[in-house]
């Protein structure tokens, strides 16, 4: 940041009976991926002991920090950005636990529009629904995933302003 640029800060509440998974939506460089990096990095700090950058952090034991963040291709091995994406998706699904902390970060780009929203809309579904309601983050410009909110209890949405 530039000398004499104040950093924004950022409030971010993860409870499964309340409010389990945050869908971020916002334009192209409004700070979703940063919100998704800083997170990840206070929950780590705090569970090494460290000093972390917060007026106030109260962080649960976590035992896993799971991020599907960027697009990437192994194509000398013969898979495309989409199958990275959903080889990565999928690994994350199958190792969860109640105490996995989730960050997303534009999932279903990798594809057409409408599969990639389907895709999107699933992985939330299945995430909710889940016996173990891991802590999500999950960035999108998906702003069809919004409506997630009226649909499930612990879906709750907030959109990024530049």
């Amino acid at each position: 940041m530039p000398v004499g640029e104040s950093y924004i800060a950022n409030d971010i509440y993860l409870n499964p009976s309340v409010q389990q998974i945050i869908i971020l939506t916002g334009p192209n460089m409004s700070g979703k991926s940063a919100i998704l990096r800083q997170t990840a990095l206070i929950t780590l700090m705090a569970h090494m002991g460290s000093f972390v950058p917060a007026s106030d952090a109260k962080i649960p034991l976590t035992d896993k920090i799971f991020t599907r963040v960027g697009a990437s291709d192994n194509l000398s091995g013969g898979e495309s950005t989409f199958m990275v994406e959903m080889n990565e998706t999928a690994s994350i699904i199958n190792n969860i636990t109640e105490k996995s902390l989730i960050l997303l970060d534009e999932i279903g780009r990798g594809t057409s529009t409408y599969d990639g929203i389907s895709i999107a809309w699933s992985i939330v579904e299945f995430l909710q629904k889940s016996v173990h309601q891991p802590k999500t983050l999950f960035a999108t410009h998906y702003h069809e995933l919004n409506e997630l909110e009226e649909k499930l209890p612990t879906v709750k949405n907030y959109h990024i302003n530049q």
